[in-house]
């Protein structure tokens, strides 16, 4: 059955993570997406390793489900060509820099005289206003100016780069959807479009959520090893015996009791529900201790009697066999072209009605122009 979303048509002239990611969620979701790449100007994400025939598998995941338009905007008749596509294409992503859609001639006010319904979404590390707004920047520089480093990590370590783009993905993707199709919501009721402004900063800003709320209306600054869900209770990860590491997270008074008596340790069950920093601190060292003693299978086997909410931390290959998550089919076989399928990661939105699906892998630059019949592309 076609996904939920396949009466939309989205134009995407996004680049490296945030863009591509949050439009391949459309794609999944059944929008026809057109992606819009600049032949003399390569996405990374296409040559960066590894690599799958040949083929970077960062590209053919993020820009899976997706067609391809090969067009030069800088050349003659680019900006005619994208003004003829925003007629029926009457959404449209972008990830440049504040103003470089105008100066290609293709830039909101442009498209939206030609489109009143058109729904335009800009995505940057800053937004579209304020003094930062033309600065450089990554996911680690986000999250940075946004405060989350600064409660993340250990006291001794400083804060850690973490091996998923927070910012980039939490941040700029998933906004960028939530906005683009509240968007479309309005737009149904008042037939108007508009512009949507997604800042990766802002929105890692808002991801700091609990820990925000305590600073500015309680006034506690957040530090790290500083809070119950940071390190600063035994609300943390334990090495086994085998170098791994396990998950312990027993807040509720039921999970702890059962987790202190695995340990064989009733005694301490008050002290993780004491905010006494002295008591957090001996069930931790009785924890890490305990934990230190056996190797994460056997902890995996006692842990899976008991209702404890403590897991293994698994690998991506470890997580991609778990049985919940293969239940979950959050990995699924993707068509290539040559019949064979990619295994990726599958989506994480299970509708009833409306199931999502990922037709084909991320195609080759430039595969769809032959559908702009009679237009010579430049």
């Amino acid at each position: 059955m076609p996904g939920p979303l396949q009466q939309l048509k989205v134009l995407d002239f996004s680049t490296l993570l945030p863009g591509p990611y949050a439009t391949m969620m459309l794609a999944d979701m059944g929008a026809d997406v057109l992606r819009v790449e600049a032949p003399d100007r390569l996405d990374l994400t296409r040559v960066m390793p590894p690599h799958d025939d040949g083929v970077s598998t960062a590209h053919t995941y993020l820009n899976r489900g997706k067609r391809s338009l090969g067009l030069n905007l800088k050349a003659p008749g680019s900006a005619e060509i994208v003004k003829k596509l925003v007629l029926e294409y009457d959404i449209v992503i972008e990830q440049f820099r504040p103003g470089v859609m105008d100066r290609l001639g293709i830039g909101y006010d442009v498209l939206k005289a030609i489109n009143p319904r058109l729904i335009y979404c800009a995505i940057t590390g800053y937004g579209q206003t304020g003094p930062y707004k033309d600065r450089a920047g990554h996911d680690i520089n986000y999250l940075s100016i946004a405060g989350v480093s600064s409660h993340c990590g250990r006291q001794d370590g400083g804060p850690p780069p973490l091996g998923i783009q927070v910012a980039d993905v939490a941040g700029g993707s998933h906004h960028a959807v939530m906005g683009i199709l509240a968007a479309v919501i309005h737009r149904q009721h008042t037939g108007e479009g508009q512009y949507v402004d997604i800042s990766m900063t802002d929105a890692a800003f808002a991801l700091n959520a609990m820990a925000g709320a305590a600073c500015l209306a309680g006034g506690a600054e957040q530090q790290p090893e500083g809070a119950l869900l940071n390190g600063g209770s035994f609300y943390d990860y334990y090495q086994t015996a085998d170098g791994r590491w396990l998950s312990v997270g027993s807040l509720e008074p039921q999970f702890l009791a059962r987790l202190c008596a695995v340990i064989e340790r009733p005694d301490l069950q008050s002290y993780g529900l004491s905010q006494n920093p002295e008591h957090q601190q001996a069930l931790k060292e009785a924890l890490k201790t305990a934990i230190g003693q056996k190797s994460l299978a056997q902890w995996q086997a006692i842990f899976a009697e008991q209702d404890a909410c403590v897991e293994p931390v698994l690998t991506i290959t470890e997580a991609a066999q778990h049985p919940q998550l293969k239940a979950r089919d959050m990995v699924i076989d993707v068509a290539k072209p040559d019949g064979r399928t990619q295994k990726q990661i599958g989506h994480p939105i299970k509708f009833e009605k409306t199931p999502c699906e990922s037709g084909y892998i991320g195609r080759t630059l430039g595969a769809d122009n032959e559908d702009l019949e009679g237009e010579q592309i430049p």
